[in-house]
This record gives C-alpha cells, structure tokens and sequence, in this order.
C-alpha cells in the first residue's frame, strides 16, 4: 500500500504550514529521510522527509499552499501504484473541491499559478475548475518568468497572450508555450511579483539585461507604457501619482497578520508605561563587559563579558515574575492557567518576521546561562535553524525595542498569555535630590500590556513596580 504523506504537526499551537518550496517532482526515487519540501509556520522553516523509501506518485498540494496540519501532502510508493486508492474512496484530495485527476496530472483552481491536468478540450479551463497542461509547458513558462495562469476564465500566459493547446485532448504543451512566449521578455524576480499582485501590465521588451523587463518598465492597467528605450535613456513618464506596487500579505507575514489580529479581536489588551532608574544596571554592565579584558586578573573566567543590558532585564524579569503568579499565565477559554515556572519568552527581529524562541526555566536559571540561552535562541531564528519546540510554550514575553529609540509602545499580547513586556530606550530623566535640588539620571521605560479579562489595572501596576524596583537594585538581586 502507498505511504500517504501528511503534513506535521510542527509544535502544539500550529494549525497550519505553508509549503514553501517542493523539493521533489512527480516519478522521482526517495529514500525514507530524503527532503521532500520546505514548509513555513509563523516561527520558522523545517524539511519534511518522506517517511518512505520509494517514488513520488503524487504531490497532492501546490507550492504556497497554506496546509493544516495532518493532512494528506504527497503520496508515495512503488512506480506504477494506485496512488488514488491510498487516499481511500474515490481517491478525494481533502481540502480541495476538486475530484482526482489522472496520473501525471493535477488540477488548480482559477487565479493561481497553473499545474497540468486534464482536459476537456483546447486549453480552456474546464467547468471544475482544472485547466490542461504539461509539466514541461509549465516549466518553460516559469523559467521565462511568466507561469501560466488563469485569469478571467481564460488560461494565458502572466501579461501574456492566450494559450491554446495543440496536444491530444487539447493539452497545452511546450511547443504552445514556447510560441506564446516569442515577442514577450522575460520578467524579474521582481517584476513578476508586482504583476502578480495585479493592477500592473508588462511590456512586449523591458530595459534589464537582455531586454528582461524589470519593475521600472511595469506600468499601470489601461495606462500607455513608456519604451524601454525611454527609461534606459532616463526619460520617465510624466510627473504624477507614480508607480504604485500592490503585494500579496501571504506567507509567514500573513500568519503573523492573523495572529496578531487574533490576540487584539479575542482579548481585552490595557498597556501600562512606567520607567526605572538604570544607572546601577549600567555600571554593573560596564564592569562585566571589561571583566574579560587582557589583563584581568578573572581572565574572563567569569563569562559575564557579553552580558547585555537586554539579559540583566531577562534575568530581572525571571525573578520578579514568580512573586505575582497572575502575570506567569495563559488564559485558555474561561479558564486561568498560572505556572510555577517562568518559561520566557523573547521576541526576535528576524529577515522572515517577528519570532518568539523561549528560554526554558528561566527563573531557576543564572544570568549567564539566561544570556547564552538568549543568544543561542536568537542565532537560531536568524538562521532559520529553530526548532518547534523552541518556539512555543512561553508563558511571559519580553520584547525590546530601546536600541532603535523607541521611549513607549503598545506591545500586543502573545496569547494565549495575559501579559508582555515591553522595553523602551533609556533616557535622562529629573530626580529630586535630597536637599531639594534636581539632577538628570538615567531611566529605562517599561511598557506592560495585560489582559484585561483576568488582571487589573492595579496588580500590574504593582508588578511594574517591584520589576522597577528590582532593575534600580539588580546588583542586590543578583546576590539572591
């Protein structure tokens, strides 16, 4: 029986995952741990092996499919299998309202990127939605940077002409793909993702190399495109609303859009600003950060030369969290969990988007075992090399956006916590002195966003306190 390959479960709170790219085609030989595709969650990117040793009979999803998990992806087994039959009745795909097509073939639904399948006649979309087309048509098509696709009911070329099929049945093969593509230029990277997200046409020759038409000669719909000639020669188009580029939310940016539109629409989100004298915080940090110079007489043993101001707030955080259990919660329906342990975690700029890894038993942890942690983990969402596990289970999050200047901000839950930290920059601030005079001393601000549905305005008050308090003394913390 052929091996139904499903899409995993990549941690607890994943739904879903994007594929991202398919590594594998139809008819190709894989071992059990052979990398079949790429596939994108919120947090981070995993290889999916096949599981099994033996041919790839189908590939049941598109690249930037958005898949639940645990549904069928690809199936494989021996050459030549049923690979219907392991689907079970009827060989129906889940989750497409589509029914199977022949072997070799595969079926898209209109307005995406187009994938052979069968057809009914010449080249036109079928009335279920499945449009005839080889895998070399198809391939010849993206290589040239304009893939098939369906549009207004009708299969084409992106901003190209009509196809029309002169393979049996009507099938559109390489030699229509290839005619159609004679007086088009070849599209950019770039340029195709602005087509694709409509509103823009592309001219028959474009001013890149070879004639490759780039987003510069992209021009609006129903507006006269400027010759390639033009622009090369520095002649732009009349002064006026100039060009606008319309891109697709999808991907990880998506799954981060819902997300955090998730969390504001299902909870009731209340930030508190306040701010702590840091400058005790910055002397300790100065004299950790010279204890590994040469000629100390530590040497560095200690290890706390890269000790950061971000990780002596971590550490204050971990120590002051387990004395207001409330914050160290999830809410979970009509249901408040609070935890023993502090699992935190720590929002990470990354070229993919925002990521959360968590530092595991944070407050039994020292401070420079929560530094190398912290590090450990970033590294890892930056590299794109972060594990699920790392990426979920946080019951605190702390976010840190001082070294880009920010003094106060909203930060939005991560739920299904009730409440997130928000670190500011540090800036001087008046202070009165003890026989009446003022002076300027460094503080740090704090921005605490709670859930409103289970903490009050007036206990998170107080745990900003003592976390105030507990920066303005972490020296005397650190001895605990």
């Amino acid at each position: 029986m052929a091996h139904v390959l499903i899409m995993p479960r990549q941690g607890n709170t994943v739904e879903s995952c994007i594929i991202v790219d398919w590594k594998v085609k139809e008819g190709d030989s894989v071992a059990a741990d052979t990398a079949v595709c790429d596939v994108e969650t919120d947090k981070a990117t995993f290889e999916v092996p096949a599981g099994e040793n033996g041919t790839v009979l189908k590939l049941l999803k598109e690249q930037g499919d958005d898949v639940p998990v645990l549904e069928p992806i690809a199936v494989i087994g021996q050459a030549g299998e049923d690979w219907a039959a392991a689907l079970g009745a009827g060989g129906a795909l889940r989750g497409k309202a589509e029914g199977p097509a022949p072997a070799g073939e595969s079926a898209v639904p209109a307005e995406r990127p187009a994938v052979s399948g069968p057809a009914p006649g010449d080249g036109k979309i079928s009335p279920e939605g499945r449009i005839p087309l080889s895998p070399r048509a198809r391939n010849l098509a993206d290589k040239a940077g304009r893939p098939v696709v369906v549009k207004d009911g009708k299969v084409r070329l992106d901003s190209g002409p009509d196809l029309g099929g002169s393979g049996p049945g009507g099938r559109i093969i390489e030699r229509d793909v290839a005619a159609a593509l004679q007086g088009l230029a070849p599209l950019s990277a770039a340029a195709r993702a602005a087509l694709g997200a409509g509103g823009f046409t592309a001219p028959s020759e474009g001013s890149g190399p070879g004639g490759r038409v780039i987003t510069a000669d992209l021009v609006p719909e129903g507006a006269a495109p400027v010759p390639a000639a033009a622009i090369s020669a520095g002649v732009l188009p009349e002064p006026g609303e100039g060009q606008i580029i319309e891109t697709s939310i999808k991907g990880i940016r998506k799954l981060i859009a819902d997300r955090m539109y998730k969390s504001l629409a299902e909870s009731a989100q209340f930030t508190l600003n306040s701010s702590a004298p840091v400058k005790r915080l910055q002397d300790l940090r100065a004299r950790m950060k010279t204890s590994g110079e040469a000629g100390s007489i530590l040497g560095g043993t200690l290890g706390l030369s890269k000790i950061t101001i971000n990780d002596l707030i971590l550490f204050a955080v971990s120590r002051v969290l387990p004395r207001f259990p409330f914050m160290n919660a999830h809410k979970v329906g009509d249901t408040l969990k609070t935890f023993e342990r502090v699992h935190l975690g720590v929002a990470v700029d990354t070229p993919r988007g925002l990521m959360v890894p968590v530092i595991r038993n944070a407050n039994l942890l020292s401070l420079a075992r929560i530094s190398a942690e912290a590090k450990r983990l970033a590294g890892a969402c930056q590299g794109g090399s972060a594990k699920p596990e790392e990426l979920s289970g946080s019951t605190f999050t702390v976010t840190n956006l001082g070294s880009l200047g920010i003094l106060s901000f909203t930060p939005v839950l991560n739920a299904p916590e009730v409440a997130i930290l928000g670190v500011a920059g540090i800036e001087l601030k008046p202070v009165a002195g003890e026989e009446g005079g003022i002076s300027f001393e460094p503080h740090i601000g704090f921005s605490l966003t709670i859930n409103h549905q289970v903490v009050d305005g007036a206990p998170a008050a107080r745990f900003l306190k003592a976390l105030g308090e507990a920066i303005g003394e972490i020296d005397l913390w650190l001895t605990q």
